[in-house]
Order: C-alpha cells, then structure tokens, then sequence
C-alpha cells in the first residue's frame, strides 16, 4: 500500500499515527506532503523520515489541495500502477481504517471514502458543515453521500494522472474531486470508519469563512443570481406599474425582464459549461423550467395554505424548496454538457512494495 498524508504545521499526533502504522513490519509506503510548514515543525518531519517516509516540501504553504496533487504526481512518477490511499495529520484516522480502505480500493473499480458515522460528540462546525455540504453535493450530482469531507481515501492507480487535472488548491480541491468523479462515472464506494475528533478538532487549519466560500462558491453565487433577480423583478415592476397603471402586465413584464438577467448571470458565471452550450437551447429549457417553477410555485403554496400552515410560513418553505429544486436543475442537466461514456476503471494488478527508509526529496513547483 502507498499511503499519502498531507500536513500543514502538525504536531505529535501525525508521529503517533505514523507509530501506529508499523511501517518497519510491514509492506506500506509513506508518502508525506509537507505543505510550507516552515522550522517549526522540522522535528516532525525528521522523525517522520527515520519511521521510513518520504518527504516531499513545498517551499510555501499552497493548500491542501496543491498537496495532494503533489503527492498524486510523484506517485504516479515514482511507483506507476499502485493504488493509493490518503489520510489526514491530525489523528482522525486509525491504522486500522486505513488498512480497511486499502483492503477494499484493491478490490473496486472506483474511489473509496472512509465514510464516519458522527456519532457522539462532535464539534458543531464539523457536524453542520457536512450536513450541509452532502446536501449541496445531492443537489449538484443527484447522489447521497454520507460523508462528503472525508480525508481518508482510496484511490485506484488508474485515476491518478486524472486527479492532478481536477481544479482546486485548497480545501474546495476534495469536493471538485467528488463532483467530477459522478461526471465521469467514476463509481464512490465506503467503508465505514471511526469518527474521532480530538480536542475539538483544534488542530484543523480550516478557515471558516474563506474555505467554506470556496466549498461552496456554486451556491452562493447561484443565491446572488437569485437575489439579483428578485432586485430587477421588484425595480421593473414599480416602472411597469408607473407606466401602464395596470398590474397584470407590469407583473409579466417585470418577471420577463428579470428571468432574462437570471438567466445571463447563471450562463455566464454560475454554470461555467452554460457559456460553451448552444443559446438556442438553453433559452428554451431555461423557459420551460420558468414555467414549470411557476406553477409549482403555486401549487406548492396553495397546498401549504390549505394545510392550514400561516401565509409568510407557507411562502418562505415554497421559496426555499424551489430554490434548491432550481439549483439542481440548472446544475445537473440545463447548463451541463451532455456526459460522455467513459472507459471503465479496471482493478488494479499491481504488487505490494516493500517500504524502505528513504532521504528527503525536495520538490518546488
């Protein structure tokens, strides 16, 4: 097994986990990314290389992503045809569910998640950012995944040229590699794994705010596409109504008029493919889901009413359930190219490797 390890700053923890592995005893190599640490964690980093990994540096933190697809390359370069398996630093893996992962990506055809459980007690940051980014990623691809931020995984030797392809550099890099996984056909299989948390998880270099604006970065600017058009919506009606003195037309003119600016701000930088599908097209389906949204809007609302739900209640549930229903629409099929059959992911053949002390490799990109 090749295991590849990401670490930015680690502490004791990526040693206990490097002890635990027994690397001298068995056949597993250990590929270790350190991502722009600086002096402060050499000590690490040397005693990671006396337990028998190999070291490779980025000069400058570049993100996590950056390196993994560090990690990816010289794998790839260095022991073409071995599969690989990734886990974090900060001690949320157990020896034993790398192992499992390994055992089960020599057996499948695709990429393998160490799935948690999120039982007991876990930091709310972690619990609520999964929740919502297993949502985004169903919405988006139309699969439930358990667990979508998951660092332990396990990747089949064939993909890896792929990986390095995928965009991203930070923390956004292991979502995008779920998201074009499902694109490609590229099946996701789990194992279940520990969830361990340890002081909070107040190791994890995650960045609330800006980290979470690139997991998401789709949504939020499709909900200030959104909010643009209920702006131009809200202004046009107020002219039409000044101009016609009339509401019914003010209404179709206004919602024409915004759908229309809607439409522009998702083709063009919402949904990066919509600017390479054909206008004709897009127009027309765009249209067709207006419509259907519409009616939607007002069954769904009269439903609520008559179930006895208050107005503004019945309203802000309408908005949001279509909202999401939009999204994923738009994602997954209006503004999305239509997916070429990919050539099937063959098990890999390839052999164990005997791990062998080796020196530190210094790699600047």
């Amino acid at each position: 097994m090749i295991l590849l390890i990401p670490a930015y700053e680690p502490d004791e923890k990526l040693n206990q986990l490097i002890e635990s592995l027994k690397l001298q005893s068995n056949e597993t190599i250990l590929v270790l990314v350190d991502d722009g640490s600086g002096a402060e964690s050499e000590e690490i980093f040397t005693y990671a290389q006396r337990q028998g990994a190999v070291l490779i540096q980025h000069p400058v933190n570049m993100g996590k992503g950056a390196a993994l697809k560090t990690g990816f390359s010289f794998i790839a370069e260095n022991f073409p045809g071995h599969d690989v398996v990734t886990a974090d630093c900060d001690g949320q893996h157990a020896a034993e569910d790398i192992y499992a992962v390994a055992r089960q990506v020599g057996s499948k055809k695709g990429i393998v998640l160490g799935e948690r459980e999120f039982s007991g007690k876990i930091p709310l940051r972690s619990r609520l950012g999964n929740k919502v980014t297993t949502l985004f990623f169903a919405l988006s691809t139309g699969t439930w995944l358990n667990d979508t931020q998951t660092g332990l995984r396990g990747f089949p030797a064939e993909v890896l040229e792929w990986l390095g392809s995928v965009d991203g550099e930070r923390y956004e890099y292991e979502l995008n590699m779920l998201l074009e996984a499902r694109r490609k056909n590229i099946a996701l299989e789990s194992v279940k794994i520990q969830t361990i948390y340890l002081n909070d998880n107040e190791s994890s270099h995650f960045r609330p705010i800006r980290d979470s604006i690139r997991i998401y970065a789709p949504l939020l600017k499709f909900s200030a596409s959104s909010l643009a058009g209920f702006v131009v919506d809200t202004l046009l009606l107020m002219v039409f109504t000044a101009i016609f003195n009339n509401l019914l037309p003010a209404v179709v003119l206004a919602r024409l008029g915004s759908a229309a600016v809607n439409y522009w701000i998702n083709r063009q930088l919402v949904f990066a493919e919509g600017r390479s599908l054909p206008m004709r097209s897009t127009v027309a389906r765009y249209a067709l889901l207006a419509l259907v949204l519409l009616a939607l809007n007002y069954e769904l609302l009269t439903l609520l009413s008559t179930a006895g739900i208050p107005l503004l209640f019945a309203k802000i549930v309408t908005e949001i359930v279509l909202f999401l229903a939009s999204f994923s629409i738009q994602k997954r099929f209006l503004f999305r190219q239509r997916r070429q059959r990919e050539v099937p992911i063959q098990n890999s053949q390839a052999g164990h490797l005997v791990n062998t002390e080796s020196p530190q490799t210094g790699i600047e990109r």
